[in-house]
């Protein structure tokens, strides 16, 4: 079939090229018989303007690029799923890069040198193919500004920020507060924490939230229910050991990860402690994972899906430059499962 163009539809309408052109652009008023004339003979036609075209006399193209740190790491694909909703509700475009730094240098995310280089290829990359703006999707939240030079082009943070650009983040201290508060209503008051490496930002916020609700509800605060792990199983299993081993031993535990929380699990498996009768325990991030443990664990659970649709929203208001302020912090959410419940009373 051949290519329809707006000279073809010229020629059939008896009209000039630019009258086509203002029609299908709308930047003249042109005579209502005419524009109906025109109109009937793209219908006929089954023409479809060349996006490329429209977009180079327009200066839009309705693309966003979308830089993900590596697909692979659990939060990143429900915030690209968020970003294609909004995307697609509204008619714009996604081209993702996917750097692979799990693959490329493991955990070592600390010294931005070793893949500053694979970040700006990416957005240097993305900008010669027109993009309108950038989101980047990191895979630890962290600082990183001076990271990109993005020329100007507007770019969002999204779990990770830069003091120099706008950053959608979830409230990781709440959410540890509302874990605690869930587990002081089932009637826990000796609640101990296994944190992750105390360098990390939602390690420090989670732990600001624990400590501010054990004040709140008067709770004793034991140094000895306070253990740093690694963010690993292995560090889950053998901190809860050290926590089950304490002379008047904690009730529950929050675990800062799912990961450090199925950990835990099978310490106290192994010591003969039944969860959730004789420890309850909350983990954090629901992964998926955490539903088919036995028992299954409670958990919180990210707003990740809300993150990337507020990441391209804030995008979306930059570009168009509305000078709408999008300033929403999306909220966790605890799943309750089977491992929690009242704290055993003496005796029984």
């Amino acid at each position: 079939m051949e290519k329809v163009g707006i000279k073809d539809i010229a020629a059939r309408a008896n009209v000039s090229t630019a009258t086509v052109s203002y029609v299908l652009n709308g930047t003249r008023n042109v005579r209502p018989k005419t524009k109906e004339r025109v109109l009937k003979v793209i219908e006929e036609l089954n023409y479809r303007p060349n996006d490329i075209a429209k977009s180079l006399k327009s200066n839009r193209t309705n693309t966003i690029g979308v830089i993900a740190e590596d697909v692979t790491v659990f939060n990143v694909p429900e915030i690209i799923d968020g970003i294609n909703d909004y995307a697609d509700r509204y008619d714009m475009h996604i081209l993702l890069t996917n750097l692979r730094l799990q693959k490329r240098i493991g955990y070592n995310y600390s010294k931005m040198e070793d893949y500053r280089k694979y970040a700006q290829d990416a957005v240097s990359n993305l900008l010669s193919k027109q993009v309108e703006g950038i989101i980047y999707i990191g895979v630890h939240p962290r600082d990183l500004t001076g990271l990109v030079n993005t020329y100007n082009k507007p770019i969002v943070y999204t779990y990770c920020y830069a003091n120099d650009a706008k950053s959608v983040q979830y409230n990781d201290e709440q959410a540890s507060y509302d874990a605690v508060n869930y587990l002081v209503s089932k009637g826990h008051s000796r609640i101990g924490v296994i944190s992750g490496l105390m360098d990390s930002i939602p390690s420090r916020l989670r732990f600001n939230g624990y400590y501010k609700a054990l004040t709140e509800f008067q709770l004793p605060f034991d140094p000895q229910f306070i253990k740093v792990g690694d963010w690993g199983l292995d560090s889950g299993y053998r901190l809860a050991g050290e926590l089950l081993s304490l002379a008047d031993p904690p009730t529950a535990i929050l675990v800062m990860n799912d990961l450090m929380a199925a950990g835990a699990l099978r310490c106290a498996s192994e010591q003969g402690v039944v969860v959730p009768r004789d420890l309850s325990i909350v983990g954090f991030d629901n992964r998926e994972f955490s539903a088919y443990l036995s028992p299954s664990i409670t958990t919180v659970e990210l707003p990740l899906h809300d993150m990337g649709i507020l990441a391209m929203k804030s995008l979306a208001s930059m570009i168009s430059g509305d000078g709408e302020v999008i300033d929403e912090t999306p909220l966790c959410r605890l799943i309750e499962r089977e491992s929690v419940a009242a704290p055993r009373t003496a005796g029984k």
